[in-house]
């Protein structure tokens, strides 16, 4: 089915695997969690809620991408990580009964499955198939946050905290002859909030990474031809 902002939906099934994501329920647990789901569009740069906002209920990923991010009070923002598809966004606030930590922003146009909080409560709570599915998704974020937090706090200087940014995004990629290749879906002033830094400086040090080879930039494709060299450049 066609809908808005250039996705392709089909409402009947679910095609997105992995153990972490709800699309794996047996029958039983997917009719009533189909039965409790709202299934909604963002465009791109929508807002699915707000850093301290009450915590009504949990989105599912189904398409798009989303960042976290946080604010300080000062109006300074900070990245946590990006969402991908089939994770669950909101889960910590929604099982804890408190506000929601970060804002959540949809990068690309966005399909969500959203369950008010009650509701998914219950549906964990009759399925322990969906309670393993969500420990695991609360494993799996507490360990991006970590990394995150080892890339900005860590980190000796910017140009190593932007290095550890991309070789940590390009780790799951299957090399091909021209390296490790990144879809850069984010621009030079938010991968600024991936590290703290400003634009000016994230553009400049693409500028010498580009200079020095460690990588390759074609319109929003990058490219880490020797994730060895940038490695051994973090280390120096």
């Amino acid at each position: 089915m066609k809908v808005p902002y250039s996705l392709d939906v089909d409402y009947n099934a679910c095609k997105h695997e992995g153990a972490r994501s709800f699309c794996q329920l047996i029958p039983a647990a997917l009719r009533d969690f189909a039965a409790i789901k709202f299934t909604v569009i963002y465009p791109k740069g929508a807002i699915l809620f707000l850093e301290g906002q009450e915590a009504r209920g949990v989105f599912v990923l189904c398409q798009g991408e989303v960042k976290l991010s946080i604010s300080s009070r000062e109006g300074k923002k900070l990245i946590i990580r990006i969402v991908q598809t089939g994770e669950i966004l909101g889960l910590i606030a929604a099982l804890a009964g408190s506000p929601y930590e970060a804002t959540a922003e949809a990068i690309y146009p966005c399909e969500t499955a959203f369950v008010r909080r009650d509701d998914f409560l219950r549906l964990i709570t009759k399925y322990p198939q969906a309670s393993q599915i969500v420990a695991k998704q609360i494993s799996s974020q507490y360990q991006a946050t970590y990394e995150q937090l080892r890339t900005v706090g860590l980190s000796a200087s910017v140009h190593k905290k932007l290095a550890r940014l991309l070789l940590s995004w390009s780790g799951g990629m299957e090399e091909t002859r021209d390296g490790a290749m990144i879809r850069l879906s984010l621009t030079h002033e938010e991968l600024a909030e991936f590290i703290g830094t400003t634009r000016e400086t994230v553009t400049r040090i693409l500028s010498e990474f580009r200079h020095r080879h460690l990588i390759e930039l074609h319109g929003s494709t990058l490219t880490i031809p020797s994730r060895a060299a940038l490695e051994t450049f973090v280390g120096a």
